[in-house]
Parts: structure tokens; C-alpha cells; sequence
């Protein structure tokens, strides 16, 4: 595994790929490695020649009182988990590197940056937007692979590639859990003993909207409520939001659920805020 850290060099490397016609995929992430991303990498390493992982903690989608300067870091360990699960090269770049101090270019996806997670998280979508549109630039990669656990940051990527006319393919890869149906996150770090165990209540609440859903209840009300009841059991310090989705688009879905649907949900346990979601299409 090759370890770059220099746009230039990122460039020379992917331009000297493309010309061999080697099939190029990029995993986006800001370390930490987990299972979730080593699923990305593994399905990258099966699917293309050369697998890109790029590791930076982009500070663009950071707000002003948000975690950033505490983010989990550990390049030693990131390094050995990419290595090992198939990456050919680590672009590891530094924030002057991606951020020289006369950058004034953003990248913003209108509308849907604002609604959810963006509500909440004034200006993160428009930061998440222009470090994946420098990293596209650079890498030139055939597919990008995203995870479904950040549900919205993937969709709205979406719209970026299909706007900006990108010749690439976006694969969007399953949630991956821990046993006990937490969804793995660089941030569950924070928690401690017992707020980890109270998290367990967001995948309580969708699975049970899943039954709920699947055993013929379409109010969306009365199934919000239920949610809300699991996961205050959990003591949580705030529901930011609870919401339900077309899939297809991201409308807001208020009433009646339709044949397909994505659950959202955002949770703040003290100072760890946590998401995740499910779709479920009617059989």
C-alpha cells in the first residue's frame, strides 16, 4: 500500500491509472477505521483494480461548537486496518494541503443541505460537499463508496455526481452493526458504559417501526409516537429528529406511509449525537 499525502501526487498517481484503463474506486472517510468502513474497502477491493481510501478530517463540516478538535484519530491503526483490507493507495492529506489559506470555492447541493441533518447542522452539507468534490477531482475514481448509515450525506452525493455530470458510479453499502444492533460510528467512542447501552434504543425503535409497518399500520403519527416512547426509555438529552422519507427524492413524508419509506433518526446521548435509519419497502 502506497501512503500520498499531496494533491499532486494523488493526481499523477490516478492520471498514470486511467491511462492503463485500471478500474478506480475511492472510499471516502475521516479514519478511525471501523467494520463499516473495512466493508467499503473489502467491497471496493472485489468490484475495481485500484482502491483509493482517503482519510481527512475535513473541518468544512464541522459547526462552530461541534467535535471536531476531539474527533477520534489514529493514523497508526487506520493505516494497518486499510492495508489489510485491500487498499492500494492512502491519500492522507493535511488541512493546508486540501484548505490553502486563500481557498473561497464551496460546493452546495440547494435544498436538501437544509432539511434534517442540515437543519441541525448549519453549513455541515455544504462542507461535506466540497471536500467529496475535491476528492473526486483528484482521484478520478470510476466508483465512489459510500454507507447507508449516513443516509442523507449519500443522497445528497448523489444529486451532487448526477448535477455536476461526474462520470462515476455511487454504490451505497449496507449499515453495518455491532451484534447487539448498534450501528458502528467513529463517535461510539464517546459513549461510556451506560450510555452505550442506552443507545441501543434507536435500533429498538426501528426495528419496531419495521413490524409496526410491516404488520399493516401506516399512520405515521401513532408509529413517531411509539418511536419516541422506545427511545426516551434510553434517557436520551435530545431527539433532534425523527423523520420519514420518500427514498427517492427525500421528500418529507407527514401523513400516510407509502410503499416505500426511510426512517431517520438523529439522538443526542450528552455530548455524542447519533444517527441512523432504515428503509423499508412494502412486499
Amino acid at each position: 500500500m502506497k501512503i500520498v499525502c499531496t494533491i499532486k501526487e494523488i493526481q499523477k498517481a490516478t492520471e498514470e491509472l486511467r491511462r492503463k484503463g485500471k478500474v478506480i474506486s475511492v472510499v471516502p472517510t475521516m479514519g478511525y477505521l471501523h467494520k463499516g468502513h473495512l466493508s467499503l474497502i473489502e467491497y471496493a477491493r472485489s468490484n475495481s483494480d485500484v482502491v483509493i481510501t482517503t482519510i481527512f478530517v475535513n473541518p468544512k463540516q464541522f459547526g462552530v461548537n461541534e467535535d471536531y478538535k476531539r474527533y477520534p484519530r489514529n493514523f497508526k491503526h487506520d493505516k494497518e486496518l486499510a492495508k489489510n483490507s485491500g487498499t492500494d493507495i492512502l491519500f492522507y492529506p493535511q488541512e493546508e494541503e486540501m484548505y490553502p489559506k486563500d481557498f473561497s470555492t464551496y460546493v452546495e447541493v440547494e435544498g436538501i443541505s437544509n432539511i434534517l441533518e442540515g437543519e441541525f447542522r448549519p453549513n455541515h452539507f455544504r462542507g461535506v460537499t466540497t471536500v467529496v468534490t475535491k476528492l473526486l477531482n483528484v482521484t478520478q475514481p470510476n466508483k465512489v463508496i459510500f454507507g447507508q448509515k449516513d443516509a442523507q450525506q449519500a443522497f445528497i452525493i448523489k444529486r451532487l455526481i448526477k448535477d455536476l455530470n461526474y462520470n462515476i458510479d455511487l454504490i451505497v453499502k449496507p449499515i453495518v452493526r455491532e451484534p447487539d444492533g448498534l450501528a458502528l460510528s467513529s463517535r461510539n467512542v464517546y459513549l461510556n458504559t451506560q450510555r452505550r447501552k442506552d443507545a441501543l434504543v434507536l435500533y429498538k425503535s426501528l426495528i419496531h417501526a419495521e413490524g409496526r409497518i410491516k404488520g399493516g399500520e401506516r399512520s405515521i403519527g401513532k408509529i413517531k409516537d411509539e418511536m419516541m416512547t422506545i427511545i426516551n426509555s434510553g434517557n436520551p438529552t435530545k431527539i433532534d429528529y425523527i423523520s420519514f422519507v420518500k427514498p427517492n427524492d427525500f421528500s418529507i413524508i407527514d401523513r400516510n406511509i407509502p410503499d416505500e419509506v426511510l426512517i431517520l433518526l438523529a439522538v443526542r446521548f450528552n455530548e455524542t449525537r447519533l444517527i441512523d435509519n432504515i428503509i423499508l419497502i412494502r412486499e
